[in-house]
């Protein structure tokens, strides 16, 4: 798709004055064009990685996509429309998501869970309590560690979790309460870097985490 058309749509949206209804509704068409064509592209995510991983959950890309509306309801201070295309794949309730992040200030690829119901979060630390030693084998895996890092740490707890002390080995992972790994992407790589083939790349990678969260949080198992 054309991602810079995609970029300048929202770099126009999100210039002076131009953020709100009456301007979307004259630009209703340039929206729909840029929206469907990403909806085509995650279409296509959607099919390669149904073929490539067995446990993948089909996520279209109506139902991949994120509204651009912002939830003014709730955010009354925000503007009327977001300043970026947000979509999550293998879209499954009490599982790990691999998210895309497409914006004027910022795009990035994600996965893992954001913001952890308390019963899930319960799980997720018991199995880093029980079973911490595997994902530290996924975090320090040489891969792995080059692209992402290391978990994201700013959702956290001050203190530690009940039922953990201080002086726990994993303590800095127990006090999370959001397990995400992220890559940040320049526009110029999203446009012009194969980011396609790189994103398929960034799933496989990913797959070993998201699979440890996934099966932390399946009482069935």
């Amino acid at each position: 798709m054309d991602f810079q058309k995609l970029y300048d749509f929202l770099r126009e949206l999100n210039t002076g004055d131009n953020n709100d209804k009456s301007w979307m509704d004259v630009h209703r068409s340039e929206y729909v064009e840029v929206r469907d064509s990403y909806i085509s592209f995650l279409e296509e995510l959607n099919h390669i990685f149904r073929e490539s991983d067995p446990n993948y959950q089909e996520t279209t890309g109506k139902k991949a996509i994120n509204r651009i509306n912002n939830n003014k309801m709730f955010h009354p201070e925000k503007p009327t429309y977001k300043d970026n295309f947000g979509a999550s794949l293998d879209k499954a309730e009490n599982r790990s998501e691999f998210y895309i992040h497409l914006g004027i200030n910022g795009s990035f690829v994600a996965c893992g869970m954001y913001h952890v119901p308390n019963d899930k979060l319960k799980l997720i630390r018991q199995e880093i309590d029980y079973n911490g030693e595997e994902l530290e084998a996924i975090l320090t895996e040489p891969k792995f560690k080059k692209t992402f890092g290391g978990l994201w740490m700013r959702d956290t707890l001050k203190t530690s979790p009940k039922g953990y002390t201080g002086d726990h080995p994993r303590i800095e992972w127990l006090r999370l309460k959001s397990f995400v790994v992220q890559q940040d992407f320049t526009q110029e790589k999203v446009i012009k870097g194969n980011f396609k083939e790189r994103l398929i790349e960034l799933y496989e990678l990913m797959l070993p985490f998201r699979r440890f969260l996934d099966m932390a949080v399946d009482e069935s198992v």
